[in-house]
């Protein structure tokens, strides 16, 4: 078991999305986001983020109780504060969100501050095999990326992409990857050309994916000592994926 702290963590705002006609999105949905996130710097309070399920409510006289079952899912708006960063692009794409009506991507690494990183080694192999020297004290489905330097990655992975550590094959100092959590193993059938490699991952389930909108932009009154500051709503009107 391990408890992360909330400082560190970071926020991102993706691109417009057209809503599922479900209100269901898959991590699939997300990946051509991964070239387009922006942090949304100078962040000083999260709020929570979460799904709860509406109380459908019924009388019996005959009980002289109230029977309650679960109805539809429902997230309520997360309250942000930001510090007020006029020439920061996440909060410029932010403040665009607010004053439209589309629907945006969004991202929260909780407890950023906590990933790991290290130059691993790659075999190439199927799977191919990834090498954490000293110990990389990950769990099943922590995403993974892989950042070359001065070349390529072994063919079969691709830089900057999210992979996920597979449960089959974890050391302690090893582990394969595969494109989704608990997917198939992904196979290397060539060496890269890169001097090094190297991997940042994040804890598992620390990561949090959803369509939303950005609802209010309020600034802060107070006494005098008061910093002014910008408050943000986010309305996640889809699921919630955690990785």
């Amino acid at each position: 078991m391990n408890l992360y702290k909330i400082g560190g963590s970071k926020i991102f705002i993706g691109t417009r999305v057209a809503l599922p006609t479900d209100l269901i999105v898959e991590l699939a949905d997300f990946v051509p986001q991964e070239p387009e996130w922006l942090p949304i710097n100078g962040w000083t309070n999260a709020g929570a983020l979460g799904d709860a399920r509406e109380a459908i409510t019924q009388n019996f006289i005959d009980a002289d109780r109230t029977l309650t079952i679960g109805g539809t899912m429902n997230s309520a708006e997360m309250p942000n504060v930001f510090a007020p960063l006029p020439n920061d692009p996440g909060q410029i794409r932010l403040l665009q969100a607010m004053a439209g009506c589309a629907n945006y991507a969004f991202k929260v690494e909780w407890g950023a501050g906590c990933v790991s990183e290290s130059v691993v080694t790659i075999s190439v192999a199927s799977p191919g095999v990834i090498t954490w020297p000293g110990g990389h004290a990950l769990e099943p489905n922590s995403p993974v990326v892989f950042t070359p330097n001065s070349g390529t990655l072994p063919t079969g992975l691709v830089a900057g992409t999210v992979y996920y550590v597979r449960e089959a094959g974890l050391t302690p100092t090893t582990f394969t990857v595969s494109a989704s959590p608990g997917g198939a193993a992904i196979a290397t059938t060539a060496a890269g050309t890169a001097t090094t490699i190297t991997a940042t991952a994040s804890p598992a389930g620390q990561t949090d994916l959803f369509y939303g909108l950005a609802m209010s932009r309020v600034k802060n009154g107070g006494e005098a000592n008061t910093a002014q500051m910008l408050n943000a709503s986010i309305k996640p009107n889809t699921n919630i994926i955690e990785i």
